[in-house]
């Protein structure tokens, strides 16, 4: 015997959190988001390549022998990656944000 399967289209089938995720607003933001943070990153570049150089010597041990550079790493990004710091970047970026608003619409 064979089971019916609803008769609907899977395509039509509107998920509410997929608005959310796919809106404009959102993927600007998201883009801008990361612009935002690759320089904080770079502006952290020193911390994470001593972090980096810690590691490859001393392998699984990271943890324990690499904990001041992981600190350095975390304080740098504190100050470079905060909220605040992404807020004010998206004023100083308000026209660039509204662009990519408008061609991610097209």
């Amino acid at each position: 015997m064979r089971m019916s399967t609803p008769n609907y289209d899977a395509g039509q089938v509107k998920d509410t959190g997929r608005d959310g995720r796919l809106s404009f607003r959102n993927f600007a933001e998201h883009q801008l988001r990361n612009e935002f943070k690759r320089e904080a990153m770079q502006k952290c570049d020193v911390q994470l390549r001593a972090f980096s150089e810690c590691g490859k010597a001393e392998g699984l041990m990271v943890v324990f022998r690499c904990r001041e550079f992981k600190k350095a790493v975390d304080e740098c990004m504190a100050v470079y990656n905060s909220s605040e710091r992404f807020e004010l970047f998206k004023q100083e970026h308000v026209e660039d944000f509204e662009r990519r608003i408008i061609q991610s619409k097209k």
